[in-house]
């Protein structure tokens, strides 16, 4: 698990049409980081020419979230680009379930 301390976001009109297309509010996707319980790792496959990561956990409205990632800017102030956003399918809920339970062991 990564931690990740939020200054701000940065949005432009590429990611915020990207990330609402999916149903999701950008309210929501930056209530979503600022919970204590999401899970971020690596997305190794998608960081060729940038590093990206992967968020999994409830949205503020309960429902299971997956956002994609990079951060921006320089080492003492760097914000969340969200890159894509939405609704988790079963079969990442149930991955992310069980990341979560192995956590908290």
């Amino acid at each position: 698990m990564i931690e990740v301390q939020i200054l701000d976001f940065d949005w432009d009109e590429g990611n915020q049409g990207k990330c609402q297309k999916h149903g999701l509010a950008l309210a929501e996707i930056e209530v979503f980081f600022r919970q204590e319980q999401i899970f971020i790792t690596p997305d190794i496959k998608h960081s060729q020419t940038e590093q990206r990561f992967l968020a999994m956990g409830q949205s503020p409205l309960g429902k299971p979230m997956f956002v994609v990632f990079t951060l921006r800017g320089q080492a003492a102030k760097q914000f969340i680009r969200p890159i894509s956003a939405r609704y988790m399918h079963q079969r990442e809920v149930q991955k992310y379930e069980q990341e979560i339970a192995r956590l908290n062991k």
